[in-house]
Parts: C-alpha cells; structure tokens; sequence
C-alpha cells in the first residue's frame, strides 16, 4: 500500500540531516576537546589526507597554531548555536594552499569548512560598493525601485545569469517582484510559485543561514564520515550542507545548473528571497557570498524601516479620525449618528465598497451591500464565532456559503462587533474582484511515483500558467485590520454614554462588561508589552542563561510587586512610601541603619507607580552592587516633596560608598534609570555619578501625583543589605587587544560580583595601571598574545606582588610558556561565566 501524498511529504523531509557537504569545500567537525570528529570523505582532494588519517586526531595537527587561534577568537563572537564567523586565508598543515574557514557551534561540536582562498585585494572594494548601492537605493521614492535596483547589484556582483527578488504572501505562495538576467532567458517577473515549491523546514532554515549556495544541481554531495555512529551530522548552519535530491530536481527542471539564495528578513520573519540562478556550475567566491549577504541583511533593514513607516503613518491617520469622531461628543451626537459618522469615515480609510449598521434589528446601509434579510443572516453566523473581536475575510462565501447569492455585491467583509451576544455590529464590505493570475506552471502538483518516492513530485513545468480567482475580494491588509480594531475600542468608549435612555437599562450591564474586558484586554497588553521588552532587553545585555534569568526574575518581581501594591487600590493612587517600603522588604533586611526615607504622604497613580517601580529596583540594585549598599557603613538617602507647580521632585542620595565612576557602556538598567521617566512619564531625569557616591533627581508631572492624606510619615525608614555567603575578588584587571572578548570578559566579571573591572589592551597600559593603583588588585586574567608582543611582563610582576591572576589564549592549554610561569593556569578561548567562576573558586 502506498504512502498518502500531500504537501506534508516534503515539509518532512530532514534537509539538514542528509550527512553529505557539496564538494566546492570539505569539511570538518571537531567535540569541546578540539578533537575531530568528522571529516568529509573530500579532504583528501583539498589537503592530501584521507578522512581516517584524521578522525580521533587532534585538530592541532592539522591547523597550524594561527589558524586555530583565529578560529578561537572567531568562536568567541558567536551567541550560543547562532550565526556563522569567516575566517579568511589560513593555512593548513601539510598543505601549500590557503584556504576561507566558515565556523559555527553545534551543540557540542564546532564545524569547520575550508574552501580555496579568493584573493582579498578586492574585500575593500566589495564593501564601498555595497555601502554605495545601499546609500542610493534608501533614497530611491518607491520600493518597486528598491526592488529592480536590489535584482541590478546582485546580478552585477555574484555574476549569476538571472537574479530574482521573491516576496512571500499571507499563504505562503511567493511572487517575483524584480528580475535582472540575460537578455536571451525566459523573463519570470511577476509570476508567482505556490507555497509547496519551498517546503516548511526549508523555511526554517532559511531564517537560520540567510544564504544558501547550490554550486551544482547535478552534485548530490560527498558523505562525511564520523568517529561515532551518533546519527547523522545536523548541518542546519552549515555552508556547504548537501541539498536535498527533490530541489535537485526541481532545479534541473528548471534548467538551473547552480543557483544561490540570500534571505531578507522583516521583523523576525523570512519576508522574501533574492534568488539567483545559472546556467552552469558556478561558485562565486567566499568573499563575495559575504558581500552579497552584507547586502542582503542591509537591505532588509531598509524594507523594514520603509513598512514600519508606512504602519506607523496609516495607524496615526486612524487614531486622528478616532479622536475627531470623540470630539463630536461634546455636540449632542446621538448613537446613531456616531455610528453613521464612523462608519462613513471609516470605509474610506479601509477602502470599503460598502458599509452596513446592525443595531437592536435595525440595519443602516450605504454603498454596495447585501440586501437586509442577508445582512442579519450574516450576523447570525458571525455570532457564532468564538470570542468578540473584529472578524475579517477576503473570501466570505467560504465562511458563509450563502454569501455566493450576493459575491457580486460583496465578497469581502470586515465585522466589527459593538456590543455583547446578541451582538451589533459595524461591516465593511468589499465587492468581488475578479483577476487573473500569472502561475510559473500549474501550481497544482499532481501526484506521482518519482525518483524520489511517493511525494509530490517536482514540477516539470514552468510555462506561464494563468487562472482566474472569482468569488474573493482585495485582501484585507495588517494595518485594516488594526484600523477596525480602533474603531471597536473607539465605539465601546462612547456607544455607552450615547445610548438612548430607553435602551439603556436593558444594555447597560452588557455593555459595561464589554468595556471592562476591552480595559483588561488593553492593559494586559501593556504588561505583556512590557515584560516582553525586559525579556529582550535584558537577553541582549545577558551574558549567560543565569545571569540573564537572574536579573529577568528580580525586575519581573519588581513589576509584580508593584502591581499587586496598585490592585490593592483598585487601580487607583497608591502610596510612594509603599513603593519605596515594599521595593526594599523585598532586597534588603530589617536592619534600620541603611535606607533613609523623607517626605510628605504622595500618591501616584497607576501608570506612574508602575514605571518608578522599575526605576527604584534598579537603583537600589546597583547600589547593593556597587554603591553605597555594598558596603558595611554606606547610607542612601531618599527624600521627596510637592512642587509649586504640583510636580513630583524625588532626590537619591548614596554616601559611605566606594568610589563612583560613570559607567563606560550603558546597559538596560542604566537606561531603565535615565529614560524611564522622561519617556513613559515626560518627565525629568538626573544622575549624577559622582565620586561620593551616586546622586539621582527625578521629577513626576502633576498629572501623575496625587497630594495624600495629611499624616505623619517616618522621618527615616532602615534597612541593611543582605550580604552574599562568598566574596568575590572586588578589583580585577583584564589584558586583552581584542575589544569584543574584552567587553565579554568585563560582563562576566561584573555578573560575578566584581566591583572595579579595568580593561587594558598592551603591557605598556597593564603595568602602569598596577604600579599606580591605591588599592591591590584581587584578580587578573591576561591574554598571552597582544599583537606584537606577550603578556609575560604583566604576569612576573602579578606574580611578584602576589596577585593571583590565569592567561587566556586562543592557542589552547597546550601553550608554552616561561619556567616562571608554568604553574599558571591558562583559559582556552572561547571561554564564558562558568570557566571564569572556577577560576575564581
């Protein structure tokens, strides 16, 4: 009995788990001991030596020690299973080739592939011309210039016969929307290809390694043997990862004998694919892949900043029309002119055919509707959704078959419900728009028994393939749907206060009900809002998953600590003392000799109390850390008071502390502290780092202040810092030429406690800092190789002084290193939070 075939055959194809590479490079795999663990059965083509020559050897007998300790240093900028580094023009042992190295991290193994050097006198070039193409395309007037112009530049440097822009639709089918190719091939502009010529993983992997060469369709690629029988090599990141025999066919159908592609990416998502295509094996150079990907990533940043403005100006045009319709109130609108004023505005902003009013029974119609019985009809089978949100479709009789009766009038609708079950509602509707469109053959695959089993076989034909869509309106965009969704929060705000007395008992309830979940739902999404920007912010300044789930924890607590203070009030005004109280309970002990509050009885409101929750958990944070808090006689100071103008003015004062130094980099909880305010509040922030200790002015708005009962407050509110059960070396200097490992080693340090982290990048600069220090250093970590020059000086004179300090090399543990120094540790790049803390251990 034969397999079932649908589109979900090749959607479960595992494309990256083929265990063969493309033969344009080899490749080799090698565990956390640096030993390897995979070699492509190739190797021998490129270096003389055959894969069992090499598997379970030490890859330091093949790689001479500057190229591992590039690749070390390389390995040190990827995030963890993310991205690809390049290494150019490096050396391998026993060969007089040079050779470009990709790298990425795997779990527990890193992958090498080597591919024979491009000469790199033209790097600089590739880049200009990049940078130049970009400059002009961001002042192109349209995106159907940006679009030709992106097809023009990748044709003009990969040197590809036809190069193609492909955007994807809602459904997953795609459209060429620019072509540049030679004169004498077949033009595919403006054909579309269905969802199933690129299966689901496909995708995936798209977005994963945002370029992707096939340098033969005829080459189903060379197997890579493995130490172990673990399974297949998962080669999601890899360059030169097989292609899988369906696309090979596919592409051979085409007459495409190599083809490449570079993802551009929106938001997070795969928005479409620069596609180039050859008519013989072709493979440009590693150089220009990345110069062509630097486009790629480049370009996506222009189409995202282009649509966000586009989003941004068409949500600003509906929220001016909301606000005008809610300026009509003050004029004795009734209802149902409201509704009649919103509607007909509201139609030409969502480019409706026709619009329909339902409310108690009565229907209220303008322009191409159906007629009433099938309007409430409608209404029936919308009441039937589940939940009460705005509802929209560009194929209505798929929703409701009855709605082929009146396709001719209206194809298409918007529903935007106004009230509770039995509800009412405001529809937009569209007329039917009957199109034809221009398929690169059938894009119905028929089911047959290929050379690749049963699954829909790849298409054989790419003729121009038209069919005509009935029985569909336009689609309804993204920004139409969030432009009826304003309108609904809109109406729920003001159909209450504008009923009709009559009316008005029997709804009430409903609609009060309808507008506290429209409430709930706004400011659930606020807090989701927000504790989505803590999770993203904080990842991004996060050097480890502890450090990160750390710090996410504490100021998640901070807002929930907040909030449960505001629900106690109802949502009302609540107490700053009780921030104040509640945010220090919360960090340090009932020790009264540490936190000094002053200051009239103030309540905030809810907005307010909630932003100055996050600010204050950050201050008093930094200073357990590194202020006034840290240490055994340091005092912070809070005082407040009401301004003339009925301004909030809260001063932070820190005394008794270490030494204070302005920040070099500003992380998110420096600028949770500085911008919080003023942005969420428009208000005014103040922080001045001075060398006392830290001093902090922020000012509320009236608005957000409400003068409390006159009452007595405490002079004076005490607390200590709990203290940690182990002190961690509080001054540390790290030597280290390379600025991106040195901003990591400074991270990690600080998440460990250090309280003075000083970087210096020569011996020069090194031992001048020791010699002039007040205080001792407690730890140092030293890269051995500085450029020209070693790290030994610095290490003699720790060591003389007796401050403990471990080198750091790209070279490995098998570094040489003085007699002096041979009881010295030494850290294999790359290295991270938990190597460092046993260090310290």
């Amino acid at each position: 009995m034969h397999e079932r075939v649908d589109l979900t055959n090749c959607d479960r194809e595992p494309i990256h788990l083929l265990g063969r590479v493309q033969d344009f490079g080899f490749l080799i795999g090698v565990d956390r001991d640096w030993v390897i663990t995979h070699v492509s059965e190739n190797a021998k083509d490129f270096i003389g030596r055959a894969p069992d020559d090499l598997l379970g050897r030490p890859v330091g007998e093949l790689l001479p020690d500057d190229t591992l300790h590039s690749i070390r240093n390389r390995l040190q900028f990827l995030s963890p299973h993310r991205g690809v580094e390049v290494v150019y023009d490096v050396l391998i042992e026993g060969s007089d080739r040079h050779f470009d190295a990709s790298v990425h991290a795997l779990d527990a193994h890193t992958i090498l592939e080597f591919e024979v050097a491009s000469p790199l006198e033209g790097a600089a070039t590739d880049i200009a011309n990049v940078r130049n193409a970009i400059d002009r395309m961001a002042e192109l007037p349209n995106l159907e210039d940006v679009f030709s112009q992106t097809a023009r530049f990748v044709k003009l440097i990969t040197g590809f016969d036809r190069v193609m822009l492909y955007r994807f639709d809602s459904d997953g089918s795609g459209e060429v929307v620019a072509e540049a190719k030679q004169s004498e091939l077949e033009a595919f502009l403006n054909l579309r290809y269905p969802a199933s010529d690129i299966p689901r993983q496909a995708r995936a992997l798209y977005v994963e390694n945002p370029i992707r060469l096939i340098a033969s369709s005829t080459h189903e690629g060379i197997p890579v043997r493995a130490l172990r029988d673990d399974g297949p090599l998962d080669l999601s990141g890899s360059r030169l990862r097989a292609v899988s025999p369906i696309h090979l066919e596919y592409l051979r159908n085409m007459d495409v004998a190599a083809s490449m592609s570079i993802s551009v990416i929106v938001n997070g998502a795969l928005w479409g694919l620069i596609a180039c295509h050859h008519g013989a094996p072709h493979v440009p150079s590693m150089r220009l892949r990345n110069a062509a990907l630097l486009f790629g990533q480049m370009l996506s940043l222009i189409l995202q900043t282009r649509l966000t403005a586009e989003e941004r100006a068409n949500d600003e045009a509906v929220a001016t029309l909301t606000a005008n319709i809610s300026r009509t109130l003050s004029q004795g609108t009734s209802a149902p002119e409201l509704l009649k004023s919103s509607a007909e505005a509201f139609a030409e902003v969502l480019h409706a055919d026709g619009y329909a009013i339902v409310q108690d029974e009565r229907v209220v119609r303008g322009g191409l509707t159906p007629e009433r019985e099938e309007t409430l009809a409608l209404c029936d089978a919308l009441n039937a959704l589940p939940g009460n949100e705005v509802y929209a479709t560009h194929h209505l009789a798929a929703f409701m078959p009855k709605a082929a009766d009146f396709v001719e009038r209206a194809a298409g609708v918007v529903a935007v419900p106004i009230s509770r079950s039995p509800r009412d509602y405001l529809l937009f509707f569209r007329q039917e728009l009957v199109r034809q469109v221009n398929w690169a053959g059938n894009p119905e695959k028929a089911m047959s028994f290929g050379p690749n089993g049963a699954r829909l076989t790849p298409r054989k034909s790419f003729e121009l393939w038209q069919t005509t869509v009935r029985g569909q309106s336009a689609k309804w965009t993204p920004a139409d749907r969030r432009a009826a969704a304003q309108l609904r929060i809109m109406l729920l705000e003001v159909v209450l206060r504008l009923t009709d007395e009559a009316g008005r008992e029997r709804k009430l309830a409903n609609e009060k009900q309808e507008l506290l979940i429209a409430e709930l739902n706004h400011r659930v999404r606020n807090i989701l809002g927000l504790v989505r920007g803590l999770i993203v912010q904080t990842r991004s300044h996060a050097q480890t998953a502890e450090d990160f789930f750390s710090k996410l924890d504490s100021r998640v607590q901070a807002l929930a600590r907040a909030h449960d203070q505001i629900t106690r009030h109802n949502w009302g005004p609540a107490a700053l003392t009780e921030l104040l109280e509640t945010e220090a309970e919360s960090y340090l002990l009932d020790k009264k000799d540490r936190l000094l509050l002053e200051g009239p009885n103030v309540l905030l409101t809810s907005r307010a109390y909630s932003s100055l929750a996050l600010v204050i958990h950050e201050l008093i944070t930094n200073s357990a850390k590194y202020g006034a808090l840290s240490v055994p006689r340091g005092t912070v100071n809070v005082s407040w008071k009401i301004e003339r103008n009925g301004s909030l003015k809260i001063s932070w004062r820190e005394l008794g502390g270490p030494p204070v130094q302005a920040p070099e980099r500003r992380g998110f909880g420096t600028t949770i502290i500085e911008r919080t305010i003023p942005f969420e509040l428009t208000g005014k922030a103040d922080v001045d780092y001075r060398l006392e200790g830290l001093a902090g002015t922020f000012v509320l708005p009236p608005e957000h202040v409400v003068p409390g009962e006159t009452m007595a407050v405490p002079a004076a509110r005490k607390s200590v810092v709990e203290r940690q059960e182990v002190t961690p070396p509080q001054n540390i200097l790290i030597v280290e030429d390379n600025l991106i490992i040195a901003m990591d080693a400074e991270v990690i340090f600080e998440s460990l406690g250090a309280e003075e982290v000083v970087v210096h990048s020569s011996v020069e600069g090194a031992l001048d800092h020791i010699e002039n220090r007040d205080e001792p250093l407690s730890f140092a970590l030293l890269d051995i190789n500085l450029g020209g020059e070693t790290s030994f000086p610095v290490a003699l004179r720790l060591k003389e002084l007796g401050v403990p300090f471990a080198f750091a090399s790209g070279y490995g543990e098998g570094t040489r290193l003085p007699d002096e120094l041979q009881d010295i540790r030494i850290l294999s790049k790359p290295y991270d939070k938990d190597t460092v803390a046993s260090l310290l251990g």
